[in-house]
């Protein structure tokens, strides 16, 4: 039986596509580079805010990433200024997670985004009563595909690993749920494809967010 559910942000609960490319356009081009495709940002996206950026400068043509820490930094202070810039809600998402929450769920969310800016985003867009657990990239957690937070996120529950669904988009979240042994769900309303995920071994997957309530129950 499913007690809890743990999302992934980006690309999961929140289009952020348009967010990092314009964002990241805006930081390299004061060092001449041609801005990017938003569509690129699909693959950038999912392995935290450093990644996304030295994928971003070794195809805008920095591949030695000889800027990387000055770009990451007008990155970073883009979205402390404003962590919600450009973002949206997915359709159908807070219908689904007030359902879940009706249901009896404990809802969590997991991202590689810095921590600070995880909360500040979440409590912007959904306010502070809907999500009962809400973790970023921290120090002493390592960041996903590893576990650790997923394993975190289960014991402050009080539930164990096999009574969560764990809810994501990419590769990197169907390896996160499927190494903490929990019912992993790919969602194709995000940035990566059906294939990825039916590749990264994904238990089921949902074509949109109210499918996330049947699967809930379906275990």
């Amino acid at each position: 039986m499913i007690k809890a559910c743990i999302f992934d942000l980006d690309g999961t609960l929140c289009d952020t596509l348009e967010s990092m490319a314009i964002s990241a356009n805006q930081c390299m081009a004061p060092f001449g580079y041609e801005p990017l495709p938003a569509d690129n940002f699909r693959y950038y996206a999912g392995d935290g805010a450093k990644t996304l950026v030295e994928r971003a400068l070794k195809d805008a043509g920095d591949v030695e990433l000889e800027h990387l820490e000055e770009v990451f930094q007008a990155y970073r202070s883009i979205f402390d200024r404003d962590c919600t810039y450009k973002v949206r809600i997915y359709d159908g998402i807070t219908e689904a997670l007030n359902q879940l929450k009706a249901n009896g769920m404990k809802l969590a969310v997991l991202s590689n985004k810095p921590h600070a800016q995880t909360v500040k985003v979440i409590e912007k867009l959904f306010g502070t009563d809907l999500f009962d657990h809400v973790q970023g990239q921290k120090d002493d957690i390592p960041k996903k595909p590893d576990p650790a937070g997923a394993f975190a996120i289960a014991n402050a529950f009080g539930v164990s690993t096999e009574e969560c669904m764990y809810v994501g988009d990419t590769n990197v979240d169907m390896q996160t749920g499927n190494s903490a042994g929990m019912f992993t769900v790919g969602v194709l309303w995000g940035f990566r494809t059906r294939e990825e995920l039916m590749e990264h071994k994904a238990h089921a997957l949902a074509d949109n967010p109210i499918d996330l309530v049947r699967l809930s129950q379906s275990k």
